[in-house]
């Protein structure tokens, strides 16, 4: 039987993993100029921990985590998402008591039991970003800024910028009575997930995907007409600093967030030419969470963006726009008798910073320069009898076809002045 990969689960060659560090390095670069800081978690953690942190009404808990139990009966689970884990690690380093907001981000392979389909897969990638320590909205509009600056210095421009509050344990608890009371005379028409769960979290109604579900609960009321005073008051500075900076959104009402712990900011960034399921990323505040996990009680706020559903979206640009050449020089050796001198050129450029390679399967000239362009080279260096006689090097220019001699002894100088 052939090997191959689990369900849902891909290799990145070589070839294609080019897009994913451009991706990556964009990534890191604007959340550092945000000032956030990398943290990196386990990728696994004890199960309570996303019971508590995502919620056992979720269909992550319910239906998609990857729990097993270790040599000593633990529970243990493969981490669906990083937000609970970074909450943990706030807890666990008594980072409340240092300086804040503390600003981090992350990046790495998530799991969960899924149906897998475009974009989505069993292991996946997700970039995020976590505040601690602040409960300003105009904190909320730098979260939402980074995500958004990422995207356009990828070049992605035709996105959507989904916006909501889902207020406080107070208002939203008003909220509740109503929606239940709504609900209730179509609760027949519902999903059986959406029926066990409508009268104790009715908020996931809305969020359920099903079309049967949304036909019986269409016209259902909105949160935003069940706001109090002070979560007005925080969506409207939240929108005013937007607008100031001339960040457009839409008001979505029926975006929401189900879990007691979510406060105020609920918001979703769609790119819509990647079909129905257009949401890349998203996030909101959770202010509730920090204590809920047994920490003190400290607001929150965050995202996290598939990098699988961005790539998706990236199909329709130019690869050449972010794809870099895989190496700076190829040494192509002319004459075998050379070979050992070979070598000790590719040590001194690579230890000079150089991204240089050459064959080692012993082919001809000719094929030792196919082999160059089919490996990105933007120069080749001949080594053959007249350099080796002159003491020169021949760089040949791979995309001009220009070549030139350099002295052996300037020849690092002159590699480093050609990639300019």
């Amino acid at each position: 039987m052939q090997a191959k990969a689990p369900r849902g689960t891909f290799d990145v060659m070589p070839g294609e993993i080019f897009k994913w560090h451009h991706i990556e390095k964009t990534i890191k670069e604007t959340a550092e100029i945000f000032g956030y800081s990398e943290i990196r978690t386990p990728i696994f953690e004890h199960t309570e921990l996303f019971e508590r942190g995502v919620g056992d009404t979720t269909d992550i808990v319910s239906k998609e985590m990857y729990t097993f139990k270790d040599r000593s009966n633990r529970s243990l689970t493969l981490r669906p998402e990083n937000t609970a884990s970074c909450v943990r690690a706030f807890i666990e380093h008594s980072v409340a008591g240092g300086i804040l907001p503390a600003k981090w981000y992350y990046l790495g392979p998530m799991f969960r039991y899924d149906r897998p389909q475009a974009g989505r897969y069993r292991q996946f990638h997700q970039f995020g970003v976590e505040a601690f320590g602040s409960n300003n909205p105009q904190l909320d509009a730098e979260i939402i800024s980074l995500l958004l600056q990422i995207l356009t210095k990828l070049g992605l421009q035709d996105y959507e910028l989904h916006l909501n509050s889902v207020g406080c344990p107070q208002c939203r608890e008003v909220y509740r009575k109503q929606l239940v009371g709504y609900i209730g005379p179509f609760k027949d028409q519902l999903c059986a997930d959406c029926l066990a769960r409508y009268e104790k979290n009715p908020l996931r109604v809305l969020d359920c995907k099903v079309p049967s579900c949304q036909e019986a609960i269409a016209g259902f009321p909105y949160i935003y007409d069940y706001l109090c005073a002070d979560c007005l008051e925080h969506y409207s500075k939240l929108r005013n600093t937007l607008d100031d900076n001339q960040i457009d959104y839409v008001h979505d009402n029926q975006l929401v967030r189900g879990l007691d712990y979510y406060t105020n900011t609920a918001f979703e960034v769609h790119i819509p030419q990647i079909g129905a399921q257009s949401a890349i990323g998203g996030g909101g505040r959770y202010n509730g969470l920090v204590k809920a996990c047994g920490g003190p009680n400290i607001p929150g706020i965050g995202f996290a963006m598939g990098l699988e559903r961005l790539l998706l979206a990236l199909e329709s640009l130019d690869d050449q726009q972010y794809k870099d050449h895989k190496l700076d020089v190829f040494l192509a050796v002319m004459d075998g008798k050379y070979e050992a001198q070979s070598v000790k050129i590719l040590t001194q450029l690579r230890q000079a910073g150089i991204k240089a390679d050459k064959d080692y399967n012993g082919r001809s000239g000719k094929a030792q320069m196919k082999y160059a362009d089919k490996l990105g080279a933007r120069g080749v260096i001949l080594l053959g009898e007249d350099e080796m006689r002159r003491n020169i090097y021949t760089l040949r220019n791979m995309d001009s076809k220009e070549q030139i001699e350099v002295p052996a002894d300037h020849l690092i100088d002159a590699i480093k002045k050609f990639l300019i």
